[in-house]
C-alpha cells in the first residue's frame, strides 16, 4: 500500500475507528508500543545511560565474564534512537561513547583483531557524517580531535585514517 493508498484510507474512518486501530496497532506491535511511550514520556535521560552502561558493559562486565567487545550493541542503540526522534546532540553523544570506551577498552588489553579496529573506524566515519548531517561538528570537534589523537598515542593500525577523517575539517 502506498502513502497516498493510506491516508485516502485513513480520511474514511471516522475518530473512533482511527482511535481503534491505533490501540490496535499498540497491542500488537512492539515498536509501535516503544515509540508512543517515548513519545509521551520522552525520559532521554534513563535511556542514555540506560544505552551507555551496556556498551560499557560490552567492554567491561560487571559479572567478570570476559569482554565481548561488540560494536553492534552501541550501534542498535543508535538506531533505535534515530528512529525514536532522539535529540541529535544525544546520539552524537553515544556514537563517540561507544569509541571512547572502546579506545579506553584498548589502552588496557592489546586487541589484535585487525576487525576491532575497521569497525572503530566505520563507528568513527558514521558519527562525522552523522554530526555534519545534523549541523553539530563543531559543538564535537574536542571529543573528535581527542579520539583521533588517541588512535595515534595507542598506535592504532588505521590510525592514519581517521587523522585524515579530522584534516578533512577546518576547525
Amino acid at each position: 500500500m502506498s502513502k497516498r493508498d493510506l491516508k485516502k484510507y485513513l480520511n474514511e474512518l471516522d475518530k473512533k475507528q482511527l482511535e481503534e486501530q491505533i490501540l490496535e496497532l499498540y497491542d500488537k506491535f512492539s515498536t509501535v508500543k516503544t515509540y508512543y511511550d517515548f513519545v509521551f514520556n520522552p525520559k532521554e535521560d534513563k535511556l542514555v545511560q540506560e544505552c551507555k552502561l551496556k556498551i560499557a558493559n560490552e567492554y567491561f562486565p560487571v559479572k567478570g565474564k570476559k569482554a565481548k567487545a561488540r560494536r553492534s550493541i552501541a550501534q542498535k542503540y543508535i538506531k533505535h534512537f534515530i528512529i525514536l526522534g532522539v535529540d541529535p546532540f544525544i546520539i552524537a553523544d553515544v556514537m563517540l561513547y561507544s569509541i571512547e570506551i572502546a579506545q579506553t577498552y584498548a589502552a588496557e588489553k592489546v586487541v589484535k583483531q585487525e576487525l576491532f579496529y575497521k569497525s572503530m573506524l566505520n563507528s568513527f566515519e558514521q558519527a562525522i557524517s552523522y554530526m555534519i548531517e545534523n549541523g553539530i561538528l563543531y559543538e564535537f570537534q574536542n571529543r573528535v580531535i581527542a579520539i583521533k589523537n588517541e588512535t595515534v598515542a595507542q598506535d592504532w593500525i588505521n590510525f592514519f585514517e581517521f587523522n585524515a577523517i579530522v584534516e578533512r575539517f577546518d576547525y
